[in-house]
């Protein structure tokens, strides 16, 4: 851990953070012929204990063609092995106060999202890897840092000529590169909190274990200013999260409180959890915020950068923080494949900066930039939709609009298998799609639309849509006055004969 890299003929790159993102980016540059090191600050993920303290947070992901684009353009094998561990999920299950369960598909051709175990991702990725290594501190110019051994107590260094940051919303790598460069940054949380939970599998005919909701769906209970939300699990259970404000939790103080305001909100639920499951889940899981940052520029001359939620963490209500991370890794990846950069040393001196390493880093910041600020503003917005525009008479017209029209102007239906070469050593797609293109399909389905695009077209479509709404109510309208004049005058008639 710790030999000077100047013994070896390749570059080495310190990769701090063994998330999905960290592991993928450990993947991308061992796959290039970089020695790689990973540094992770808690224990072992794959460890027993490790995934008992993490199933008290959500362990559950979606992920969607963006991050499935990703690992087939680092490892197809590993992507593969990821989605024959995946769930698919066709559409949002929506359940009303009254008990009515109704589907809302995400795509018209019924494409799917996946619901995925964390450690998935995590496991049998990594070439080096030092578990309970905290970094201290980072001496980006002299391309060394100093880690300590959680286990020993003592310190080590360790030498790089690359530090990625992957080390999530309050990562060290982005504070310590803040310190010997300009980097604007914003933090936010939300009036929001949320709280994890657990659904059992049911039991069948013949004893066996059983999903106790449709396994296929991204269940939603939207409550207007809260809501819950169910994913699956290859055990047949669901990982359930309750999304609400602060100070609506703040109400329920007590397991009384909590179970009966639950019963009243989510009678089917409470119904498949049991109040004794739900009792301890309250008592025992934290409540967490809800937090989305942003940062710029990305990195520091020819020897940092910062990807995944280290970069831009965002609120989880469309399902792209995973996918976003995921394609940082692609676009870097591509960038340094553009650029011709290798993994052969450029220089022994570490004050010597490598001009197209520091160049293909730049033109990242820039250009990612806009992109990840489009699919932050998003994320937030759909958590409206989520919780209460799903249920109202316009977000189904406008629905059922936004899939006529798409059906109406689509040229091709482009499917999963022909993005992955295509978009392999494209870090940004150019252009933007001339047919009509539903957002939600845009953003989950068509990795080849950058999410800034697809957030200006979907502002146009959805002025589009507005005013359609307003025609049609506008003619209802006049049709229910119409026939309301014609009965008044029908009644007039009747009284005066």
């Amino acid at each position: 851990m710790s030999a000077d890299p100047s013994s070896s003929t390749s570059r080495t790159v310190a990769v701090i953070g063994a998330g999905p993102v960290g592991c993928l980016a450990a993947m991308a540059f061992a796959k290039r012929g970089w020695r790689v090191e990973i540094y992770e600050g808690r224990a072992d993920l794959r460890l027993p204990e490790s995934r008992a303290n993490l199933a008290l947070r959500s362990i559950n992901l979606a992920i969607s063609h963006r991050g499935i684009v990703a690992l087939q353009a680092v490892n197809s094998a590993a992507a593969d092995r990821f989605l024959a561990d995946a769930i698919p999920m066709h559409g949002r299950m929506v359940h009303t106060t009254a008990g009515k369960e109704e589907t809302i598909y995400y795509d018209r051709d019924h494409q799917h999202i996946n619901s995925i175990d964390r450690a998935v991702l995590n496991q049998g990725l990594l070439d080096e890897l030092f578990f309970r290594h905290k970094v201290q501190n980072i001496d980006f110019d002299g391309k060394k840092m100093t880690a300590r051994d959680l286990e020993t107590g003592r310190d080590v260094e360790a030498h790089f000529d690359l530090c990625i940051g992957a080390d999530g919303s309050y990562s060290v790598v982005r504070r310590q590169m803040m310190r010997v460069m300009r980097m604007d940054f914003q933090q936010t949380y939300m009036k929001d909190e949320y709280m994890e939970l657990r659904m059992p599998s049911g039991v069948g005919a013949s004893g066996e274990s059983t999903f106790l909701l449709h396994p296929n769906r991204l269940h939603i209970w939207p409550r207007h200013s809260f809501m819950l939300i169910a994913l699956p699990n290859k055990d047949k259970t669901f990982t359930c999260t309750l999304f609400a404000p602060s100070t609506e939790f703040d109400k329920l103080d007590t397991v009384d409180k909590f179970l009966s305001w639950f019963e009243h909100h989510f009678p089917d639920a409470h119904r498949h959890i049991g109040a004794d499951a739900l009792a301890k889940d309250y008592s025992r899981n934290p409540r967490c915020p809800l937090i989305c940052t942003t940062s710029n520029p990305y990195h520091y001359k020819d020897r940092a950068i910062i990807l995944g939620d280290a970069a831009h963490a965002m609120v989880p209500f469309y399902g792209q923080g995973l996918n976003c991370g995921l394609e940082d890794v692609r676009v870097l990846s591509a960038l340094l494949q553009a650029e011709g950069i290798t993994s052969d040393k450029t220089s022994e001196d570490p004050t010597i900066v490598d001009p197209r390493l520091a160049h293909a880093l730049a033109y990242y910041s820039e250009h990612r930039h806009e992109d990840l600020v489009a699919i932050c503003d998003l994320a937030q917005n759909n958590y409206v939709e989520m919780r209460h525009d799903v249920t109202s008479p316009m977000f189904l017209f406008k629905k059922a609009v936004d899939n006529v029209l798409y059906m109406l102007s689509r040229r091709q239906r482009l499917s999963l298998a022909s993005f992955g070469s295509a978009l392999a050593s494209v870090p940004f797609p150019a252009g933007e799609p001339s047919e009509w293109i539903p957002l939600y399909t845009m953003v989950t389905f068509r990795p080849d639309v950058s999410y800034a695009t697809a957030q200006r077209k979907a502002r146009r479509q959805a002025r589009v849509l507005t005013v359609l709404g307003w025609l049609t109510a506008s003619a209802v309208g006049a049709g229910s006055l119409l026939a309301l004049v014609a009965s008044y005058d029908r009644a007039r008639r009747l009284l005066t004969r």
